[in-house]
């Protein structure tokens, strides 16, 4: 929205989309009047249709609302960014409908990139990436040979815990887990990148966005977040990209891609900075990047196994009904449990969710 507001002259927004907070949804539709709203919660849509009937905005409700959202006529580009596998459905609805896709939801690439990628390019409709690593990634390949690349270096802060031992991971309560050094997330996210599950998804994304094989996709700390990602060639040159930890620039980018806009913001200071450190991560401590690995070298159904563990997982922490690393408990056990379906249709990667989802009640909450 902040881009949208500094760019009047060349963006408006045809279409808004939110789960259930109706309270900064109507705020939106009154300043940037779109012709349609979706609301996932269908009572809340209800209320919100009431709130602003004198608009003329229509409202929209459940999967079907945020499905005709994605493919409101007027839009060019869907900005995806439903947290979960709930992006799905909407993703693949605007890409049939010819959008092009600004893609800020991993699930939808972790768990359908065999289905979202082929689609696309059917529909010649661009998946522009707006995760910050992604666009890095995606600006260091910019007029560049991609089957020349070697391989990506997929950089990450650490998270708040970088460091500790496995031992001390089991005392991290939900307030420590959700300061994160460097970025300003949701919860689910923060979570995810305290426990590097989030590192582990990015991984699998950059997969199927780049055509290029896990093994060839290295994970390196840099703490300080400057560096958002870097990709290395084949005669061993290595280009990367620089900022501020600032979403605004890769969404931005996204929006006007191939053109840069003007950005309001701090900039990088090299003699303030001083230095810039790297390190390997510990995979033995947080184990959600090499159980994501494990996943994404297993493939079919095996993504979406981890991805709906996890979630369900961040949802019982954030709780308060599980420990920090019994996340990477429910991760594994429900992987192990699993019997892989080997190239999945939409229905399938949705049942294997809710196997998920009915694997976890019945074993964990029940021990619990």
């Amino acid at each position: 929205m902040d881009i949208v507001r500094s760019n009047g002259d060349e963006l408006k927004v045809a279409a808004l989309a939110a789960g259930s907070n109706i309270k900064l949804l109507e705020e939106q539709i009154r300043e940037f009047k779109p012709g349609i709203a979706a609301v996932f919660d269908e009572d809340k849509a209800k209320i919100l249709k009431e709130r602003v009937s004198d608009t003329g905005v229509r409202i929209v409700a459940g999967m079907d609302g945020m499905i005709e959202a994605a493919c409101a006529k007027q839009a060019d580009i869907v900005v995806t960014s439903m947290v979960g596998m709930i992006g799905i459905r909407p993703t693949i609805a605007a890409i049939r409908a010819g959008k092009d896709i600004a893609l800020a939801n991993k699930e939808t690439l972790v768990c359908a990139g065999h289905i979202i990628m082929p689609l696309a390019a059917e529909n010649n409709v661009s998946i522009l990436p707006v995760d910050s690593e992604h666009s890095a990634i995606f600006q260091s390949m910019h007029g560049e040979n991609r089957s020349r690349v070697e391989k990506i270096l997929l950089t990450a802060s650490g998270g708040p815990f970088r460091g500790r031992t496995a031992e001390e991971l089991k005392s991290i309560n939900v307030e420590d887990a959700l300061k994160h050094p460097n970025w300003s997330m949701g919860r689910k996210i923060t979570i995810d990148s305290a426990t590097l599950v989030n590192k582990g998804l990015e991984v699998m994304e950059a997969g199927w966005l780049f055509d290029v094989p896990v093994d060839r996709i290295q994970v390196v700390i840099h703490p300080q977040s400057i560096i958002h990602s870097m990709v290395e060639y084949e005669d061993g040159a290595i280009i990367a990209q620089l900022g501020m930890p600032d979403m605004k620039l890769p969404i931005q980018y996204a929006l006007f891609y191939p053109d840069r806009r003007y950005l309001d913001g701090k900039r990088v200071d090299f003699f303030e900075l001083k230095e810039m450190t790297f390190e390997k991560p510990d995979t033995e401590v947080f184990r959600g990047l090499a159980l994501a690995l494990d996943a994404s070298k297993k493939g079919g159904t095996m993504p979406t196994v981890f991805n709906a563990a996890n979630e369900k997982a961040v949802a019982m922490f954030l709780e308060r009904k599980i420990s920090f690393t019994d996340i990477y408990d429910i991760i594994e056990g429900c992987m192990q449990a699993h019997k892989v379906i080997p190239t999945p249709g939409v229905d399938a990667v949705l049942d294997a969710e809710k196997e998920t989802y009915e694997y976890i009640s019945s074993r964990w909450q029940d021990e619990h």
